[in-house]
């Protein structure tokens, strides 16, 4: 089991390899994490894109203190459905919820794949729930597989996971020091936990410690999915070419800025005028031979205008691929009903296949699991969606694919999961 354990993890992270290299582009020209990074970006129109589509998908499908899910009973003896969708309601508003989940948005959008983590609170926390962004590099995948990969030290993992007896091979390192880094995979196959720690040598001597989920704390997430692939492709992975070559001709501009501000000159080498003495200041006064025609100024050939003309085409097209063009004038008061209806619709014709798929791969996962803590701590009833309630999305999303008939056979407004 162990061997075969190893070799899973290996070949998800294989699986994964070719996403990194794409992930860490559309990263550093959206929401650069280093100096480095930071100081070759020229252009903010992907970035600034990127932060208005973020914030649009958190207020239109999960927006805070706004009522958006609803459980409604399959028959008269249900449990209470009502209680239930309070409780979950309660417990996710005195959670870290709202204040995590943006961060998700970000990377669905910038990655195309996003993951939040799902786990239990100590009995006795304002809520039961509390919420992980998990960065997209510490987490692989397989089809019904998790392998989440994290640095802790040693203190850390014994904190963590107090039944853990250090291994033999590890005790005195441990003991002469406790804040040892150690990187700890925790990997869930099925409902099947396993936490090991990746040292090198078999799994089977580096367990950390096992167990069961009745429901995956793993919410993992995706824009959109090519057939064959694992991972999700988001509109920044779409448009990347258009934002790096933006990024260049901005570059190219200000450089091109520069030598039109400070000018490029030539001089005759009449063996008067010594350029290593020249000083180019306001009010400066240069010696030339009589004859000469001392310091001329050398013509660019740089045509701002065709680089305008570029440049103004490039951020169109980035601002069309992350939307943000439609969510703009969405809130332009100079618009009628007649063509923000319009403007939704147009939206929703793009959005509908992305809404379809965060219903199935986020939403409903997290009320199942939802349900499935409440119901443990015995806070409500054993709830099952299906069997025992159906779920109904209201969030403004549904809204807007009600009125545009984007999802059919469903009930206005709604989601019935």
């Amino acid at each position: 089991m162990q061997n075969n354990l190893q070799y899973l993890y290996k070949k998800a992270l294989d699986a994964r390899a070719p996403w990194t290299t794409r992930w860490d582009a559309a990263m550093r020209y959206t929401m650069p994490t280093s100096d480095a990074d930071a100081a070759v970006l020229f252009d903010a129109t992907a970035a600034d894109a990127v932060d208005n589509l973020a914030a649009s998908m958190y207020t239109l499908l999960t927006p805070p203190e706004s009522l958006w899910l609803n459980l409604v009973p399959e028959s008269d003896a249900a449990p209470d459905a009502d209680a239930a969708t309070a409780a979950l309601r309660a417990h996710l508003n005195d959670s870290n919820f709202y204040t995590t989940v943006h961060q998700c948005y970000l990377d669905l959008v910038v990655l195309g794949t996003a993951c939040l983590f799902m786990s239990e609170n100590p009995i006795g926390a304002d809520s039961a729930f509390s919420f992980t962004a998990i960065p997209m590099t510490d987490i692989a995948v397989l089809p019904g597989m998790v392998f989440h990969t994290t640095s802790m030290t040693a203190r850390e993992v014994m904190e963590k996971y107090p039944t853990w007896t250090v291994p033999d091979n590890m005790r005195d390192a441990v003991r002469q020091n406790p804040d040892l880094p150690l990187r700890l995979v925790q990997s869930l196959i099925g409902t099947e936990f396993t936490a090991w720690l990746d040292v090198g040598g078999d799994i089977e001597n580096n367990i950390v410690s096992r167990g069961t989920f009745e429901t995956n704390p793993y919410l993992i997430f995706r824009w959109q999915v090519a057939s064959g692939e694992l991972y999700g492709r988001g509109p920044v992975l779409r448009a990347l070419p258009d934002i790096k070559t933006a990024n260049k001709v901005v570059e190219l501009v200000l450089k091109n800025a520069t030598i039109a501000v400070s000018g490029i000159w030539q001089a005759d080498d009449d063996g008067v005028i010594n350029l290593a003495n020249i000083n180019l200041t306001p009010g400066a006064i240069i010696p030339k031979a009589v004859g000469s025609s001392g310091l001329t100024p050398l013509a660019s050939g740089a045509d701002f205008d065709v680089s305008q003309i570029i440049l103004r085409d490039l951020r169109e097209r980035i601002r069309h691929a992350l939307l943000a063009d439609r969510l703009g004038l969405l809130s332009e008061k100079e618009m009628t009903a007649t063509e923000i209806m319009a403007r939704n619709a147009d939206m929703m014709r793009i959005l509908g296949a992305t809404y379809g798929r965060l219903l199935h791969e986020f939403i409903r996962p997290l009320v199942d699991r939802g349900l499935q803590i409440l119901s443990r701590r015995g806070i409500i009833e054993k709830i099952s969606l299906h069997s025992d309630a159906e779920l109904k999305y209201i969030a403004p999303i549904a809204q807007m694919v009600r009125e545009e008939s984007v999802i059919t056979q469903q009930a206005p407004g709604e989601y019935n999961g």
